[in-house]
């Protein structure tokens, strides 16, 4: 689902919620405050658990990132842990043949 709040409109919203607090009753606590469309159906495509605190609520509304779907996708397509991806290594050879020589039964 594609959403263009943010994390601050989110807390906001939730700043008046009462925890522990419902996925339905953080809904009816954003749309007392006239938050906006988009506020109010991340809050609504979070997961229908009891959330203990806001911060539990931010881990689990999705947010805007500031990206577009492109620059996600090629984020995505993008080396970004530690290390380096097997195709980056520079592999001089095949190490079985550099330490024995060629398979020359073969």
């Amino acid at each position: 689902m594609a959403t263009t709040t943010t994390a601050e409109r989110v807390r906001a919203v939730l700043s008046d919620a009462d925890f522990p607090a419902e996925k339905a009753d953080l809904v009816r606590c954003a749309e007392n405050a006239e938050a906006d469309t988009d506020t109010i159906k991340a809050l609504g495509a979070m997961p229908p658990v009891t959330y203990a605190n806001l911060a539990e609520v931010m881990r689990s509304v999705p947010l805007d990132q500031g990206q577009s779907a492109a620059e996600e996708a090629a984020r995505r397509r993008e080396h970004d842990k530690p290390g380096l991806a097997q195709r980056e290594k520079d592999v001089s050879g095949h190490p079985i043949v550099d330490e024995l020589g060629e398979n020359r039964g073969s």
